[in-house]
Order: C-alpha cells, then structure tokens, then sequence
C-alpha cells in the first residue's frame, strides 16, 4: 500500500502524531486541539484515510452530547527499527503506536561493509515481517554506529565502518523496501528511544551517553535530538583526555581509546598477563563466561565486585575520565538529566559513583544542584525503539 506523498500539511502532521502519541481521539477533540474547523479537520482526516493512513474507531463516550466519531491510526500500519551495532544488529517490527511486535538479533561485524550487511538487514526484515503477518512497511528507521549525514541519509567517514563513507543506505532501503527510510547515528536514536520509552521519558532537555565500543553521546533539546549543522554533534568519543594511544580517527589520546569497550578489554588483559590482577587472569586462563576468553567489561565489573583492586582503579579511572568529559558538557547545556548507556555502563554503579562524583566537583553548583546521573532502563532495546520512533517521525514529517 502506498502511504501518500510526503511532506505533509501542518495540520496532517499534527494529527497524525497526536493519533500515534495519544491514541484514538474524538473529532470533537481534534477541533480543539488542532485549532482548525470541523470541515477542514473533515478533509484532511480524508485525505489521510485515502492513502491508508488514518481510520474511523467508533465514538467517544458521551458526557452528555452527541457522541463523536473516533479516528485512529490504520491499525495494520507497521514500522520497522533496524540498530547496526559494531558487532550485531536488531531488528523489530513495531505497531502504530511503537508497541513492538516483534525483535530479532544477529551478530554482525560493520566492518564486512555495505553490500552484506545490508543484505542481513533485508534478511531480517523478511523474517520479522512474515513472523508478524506484515504485507508492507510504512516507514524504516535505521541507526548506524558512526556519522551520519542525516539530510542525507549516508554515513561520512565512520572510524569502525570501512567501506561505508558516503554510501547511499537511506536510499537503497526506500528503494529495495519501497517505503520512507530515515538513517541516524545510533546514539541519537538511543537517545530518541529513551525519551520515548525511558527513564527519560517525556523530558524536553537531557543528555544521553552511551559507553560502548566506541562514546557517543546526544543532546535533546526542547525536544529533539541537537544534530548540529553537519549531523556531527555529541562526538564526544574523540575528545582529546590524554597522551595516546592513536585513534582510528588519526588523533591520539582520544576519550574512546582510552576508556571505550576496546580499550577497557586491552587494559584488562594487559593487566591479566602482568599478574596486576588475579581475578582478570582467572578470567583469561578459564575463559570469560561473557567473551570466549576475551574480557570484556562485565569481567571488569564482576572482578570489581569481588575487590580485585586493579580492576576497581580501572573502573574508577575511566569514570574520572569520562566524568570530567561530562562535566564540561554539563556546564555547557544544563540538562535536567543524564543518561549513561551501552555495553561498558554494565559496569554499574561503580562506574556511576565515579561520573556521579567527578561531574558534581568539577560542574558548577548552578547545573549540578537537581541534577540526577542515571543509568539507562532500556538497555539494548534503546536502540530499535528510537529507530521506530524516527521512522515514524519521517512519515508524519509536516512540510
């Protein structure tokens, strides 16, 4: 089914995010929250409906008037959200409202490039859409780990994705799946699914880390995810913190490289081998329960847990690192909340303690005086569910 031509009025807009947000609303209601007549409301609820978008369902309940007919999202419109990590992807289906139907996860290494990673992307689509009774997709939100030029749609020199700098996926997913497709960095649509579905949930102004592979991070503002001119912003990752080691992106002593999902895995092995850490070697020597051998940070964590002292000046290390990062940011937006995500945030509250502590010292009273340092809730669903939310947001994009 076609979906319309994009963009849409103001006025259709609108709706159509009330009708996802809120659910089926009166007409009645839509007058007056739509600030419009009832027989422009009737022809633009029309023109939605003629490309299969909005549908009548029912009347409201009386409060002493005429009931008023309900409009509602089509309720067989379906959203996908992709989220291509370094290592895997996911894959979910998600109603009109962004209830996932369904999720599917795979490993996946970026680095084999575009062509194959694509195509375990439409692999997982299919199976997600026959698993869910789908026919066709309204829109597909995808997020990838590294730059993106969101007007675009491409990735722009990605570090940890060779092969992908200026590749067309926005496009070549519009046109292999015949539907609206919005490409992202996968930080930014973390960020979006957390505000969605979150700790974060509502929240206009918030900051949103994620501590992975690599560190990234996003800023909401009034709302809305700060891209900034290029679609470069929140790449704190590569914030210069120390003298070495050299970085992907060419720069030494880089934020990533120091206290990123790799570098806390280097270290941790290095002090394995060295004797340094006894709980680390017995990690290494009897294989990681979580990496086959290779540490990674919940090893760290759980060496932390048992009082390995290298391993918990490890964790203490990277949140001073990190924390004084945070600090700087925290003075330069005053959010009203942050949000620490990603694989190495499973260190826990260890870590937490440490950003929570340095932030507080090195930020100024004024930003720092209701500000809660929080871990996200959503774990590896933040992605996929921010990508929904995106895809969603490009469908009812007003003009």
């Amino acid at each position: 089914m076609a979906f319309g031509v994009r963009p849409r009025t103001p006025v259709q807009a609108a709706l159509l995010r009330m009708l996802r947000d809120e659910g089926p609303v009166s007409r009645a209601a839509l007058v007056d929250a739509l600030g419009v007549g009832r027989a422009r409301l009737a022809v633009e609820i029309d023109a939605l409906g003629a490309v299969g978008l909005v549908e009548d369902s029912g009347v409201s309940v009386s409060r002493g008037g005429r009931p008023s007919p309900q409009v509602a999202l089509r309720s067989g419109l379906r959203f996908a959200g992709v989220d291509l990590g370094a290592t895997s992807v996911t894959v979910a289906v998600g109603d009109s409202r962004l209830e996932v139907l369904e999720v599917v996860e795979e490993p996946c290494d970026v680095r084999e490039g575009p062509v194959p990673v694509l195509g375990r992307v439409d692999d997982l689509l299919r199976k997600v859409l026959a698993s869910t009774g789908t026919p066709d997709l309204a829109a597909i939100g995808m997020g990838v780990p590294g730059p993106v030029s969101f007007r675009e749609g491409v990735p722009v020199s990605p570090p940890i994705m060779p092969g992908w700098n200026r590749y067309p996926v926005r496009d070549e997913l519009a046109r292999r799946h015949g539907c609206a497709v919005t490409v992202d960095n996968d930080v930014n649509i973390m960020a979006t699914g957390e505000r969605w579905g979150g700790v974060a949930k509502g929240m206009d102004d918030f900051l949103f880390v994620k501590v992975g592979t690599g560190i990234g991070s996003a800023a909401v503002i009034g709302g809305h995810v700060y891209r900034g001119a290029a679609g470069s912003a929140g790449d704190i990752g590569h914030i210069k913190v120390a003298d070495g080691p050299t970085c992907g992106c060419g720069n030494d002593g880089c934020l990533e490289m120091v206290f990123g999902g790799a570098a806390l895995s280097r270290d941790a092995t290095a002090l394995a081998r060295s004797g340094e850490s006894a709980a680390l070697a017995a990690r290494l020597v009897g294989g990681s329960p979580a990496g086959d051998g290779v540490l990674t940070a919940l090893d760290v964590g759980a060496a932390a847990q048992e009082g390995d002292a290298a391993a918990i000046a490890l964790v203490k290390a990277g949140g001073r690192l990190l924390g004084g990062v945070l600090a700087d940011l925290v003075n330069f937006m005053n959010p009203t909340l942050v949000v620490i995500a990603g694989g190495v945030a499973r260190l826990g509250h260890p870590l937490l303690a440490e950003i929570r502590q340095t932030v507080y010292r090195q930020s100024t009273p004024l930003a720092t005086s209701n500000l809660p340092i929080v871990l996200s809730e959503l774990g590896d669903t933040a992605g996929v569910l921010g990508a929904l939310v995106t895809a969603s947001d490009e469908l009812f994009a007003p003009a």
